[in-house]
């Protein structure tokens, strides 16, 4: 579910194993309270009750329940190991987001996205054809840097070429548009990631557990590109024959607009690279991207030349990027991540996996794995798949690495980019709008399990 950020499970293993706690009562309620938090999470656009809430509130519960249940046991001190674990999945994820969030609205700030719009407008592309190029650019720009990034910045690229919220919302032909392209850079992202060892934080825990060989996830890009063109081709049909709005100003690029978009790519350089080559987190190269953005955010906030026209404001303020970021939707990914957590330190999640891989067989496991991975974190699942090391061949590693990337396009809250664009695009692309077009991503989703069984010659 929440795709890449960081190599947490990878090189920061719990030394503790979960106990079986799956019987009891507490174990019971533990798992009621997750499935009331998520239902109101659904209903969000129903009872206008923020996601991050309900899930929040379930997560502090249930690891009482956690603590509770293992002091039952006299396992007391194996909780704070657990917990710790956790909250260190958390942090990289925090801070990737909160980076690439201040980078995307500095960019707006800056009007780059406004002059994007204008020249896509300039060149005549229906909203038929931004829909392709949004969707094409998530599926080959993912796999370099990573599925969550390249989502937010491709959304934010459809949001204005739309002509920006306020437009939308009083437009059913352009909100139409918005809901689908949403869709379909979601989709994209998410099966870019699936084929590079660092697209997706689960092609990466099966590439450093040895189970598949760098060059050997290249072995997806067809079923990937697959899972993406059939949603896309069926939801094209559905797109308004419409042309963007005209710009009724001209386009005007801020002080050092290139600069900061310099910056940015130089920031996703500095994330891949501090991973690839030093083995860091690339929430550290990351985050020093976002100083180097914070030097330069000096110069702008005190040089004449970028004197921002609303008073409010004043001059350039880093700071007010960085507070524009999408709080409740970095809140929710706490919320989920310590829910899941506590119901793996109860041993739901291994479990599940040893239900799957001892009574269904390898390639209706791995299959499952992907449709869980819609419902609750695909790391934790392929952490349990990973430490149960199942005696699977490299067609089949390949298949639950798959399913586990791209499984989570079936929900908009099943990956990390559906997440954080219904925080993007908020009251626009939705759970509910996301669902309406499932099926077609479930067809995505079979065929390009279809098309890697031909490949791998793999049987049921």
């Amino acid at each position: 579910m929440l795709a890449v950020f960081s190599p947490a499970y990878a090189s920061s293993v719990v030394t503790v194993q979960p106990q079986d706690l799956t019987a009891t009562t507490l174990g019971w309620l533990a798992v009621a309270i997750f499935v009331i938090a998520y239902i109101f999470v659904i209903l969000e656009d129903v009872i206008h009750l923020k996601k991050s809430k309900p899930v929040i509130v379930a997560a502090g519960i249930i690891w009482v329940i956690v603590s509770i249940s293992y002091a039952n046991v006299g396992h007391t001190a194996d909780v704070e190991g657990f917990l710790a674990h956790n909250m260190l999945e958390y942090a990289y994820l925090l801070l990737f987001l909160l980076v690439a969030m201040t980078y995307i609205n500095t960019m707006e700030e800056r009007g780059i996205f406004d002059a994007l719009r204008g020249w896509l407008v300039a060149k005549g592309y229906s909203l038929k054809m931004i829909f392709w190029v949004t969707g094409l650019m998530s599926f080959l720009i993912s796999p370099l840097a990573d599925n969550l990034t390249t989502a937010l910045l491709m959304a934010a690229v459809v949001i204005s070429v739309a002509g920006g919220r306020a437009v939308i919302h009083e437009d059913p032909q352009v909100k139409q548009f918005v809901v689908l392209a949403c869709i379909n850079i979601v989709v994209a992202a998410n099966a870019g990631g699936a084929f590079s060892p660092f697209g997706d934080i689960t092609t990466l825990m099966v590439w450093q557990a040895g189970k598949v060989s760098f060059g050997g996830f290249l072995g997806l890009l067809p079923s990937a590109l697959v899972n993406w063109l059939i949603p896309a081709v069926i939801m094209s049909f559905f797109l308004p024959n419409a042309q963007p709005a005209p710009k009724d100003t001209p386009t005007r690029l801020k002080y050092g607009a290139f600069v900061v978009l310099g910056l940015f790519v130089f920031t996703i350089f500095l994330a891949v690279t501090f991973h690839n080559t030093f083995h860091l987190p690339p929430m550290l190269g990351m985050m020093t991207g976002l100083g180097l953005l914070q030097l330069y955010g000096h110069h702008l906030k005190n040089t004449h030349k970028s004197t921002v026209e609303d008073n409010r404001i004043g001059r350039f303020d880093i700071y007010n990027q960085l507070q524009r970021s999408e709080w409740d939707t970095l809140m929710f990914f706490y919320g989920v991540i310590l829910c899941v957590g506590g119901l793996g330190a109860l041993g739901y999640l291994a479990q599940v996996s040893g239900l799957l891989y001892g009574v269904l067989g390898a390639t209706t496991a791995n299959i499952l794995v992907g449709v869980m991975s819609a419902v609750v974190d695909n790391i934790p699942v392929m952490f349990a798949v990973l430490s149960m090391n199942p005696d699977l061949s490299t067609g089949q590693w390949l298949l639950v690495t798959l399913t586990a990337g791209v499984g989570g396009s079936l929900l908009s809250v099943g990956s990390a980019a559906g997440v954080a664009l219904m925080g993007q695009a908020r009251g626009i692309y939705t759970f509910v709008s996301h669902l309406k077009w499932a099926w077609a991503i479930a067809l995505g989703y079979v065929a390009s399990i279809a098309v890697h069984m031909m490949i791998y010659n793999l049987s049921f």
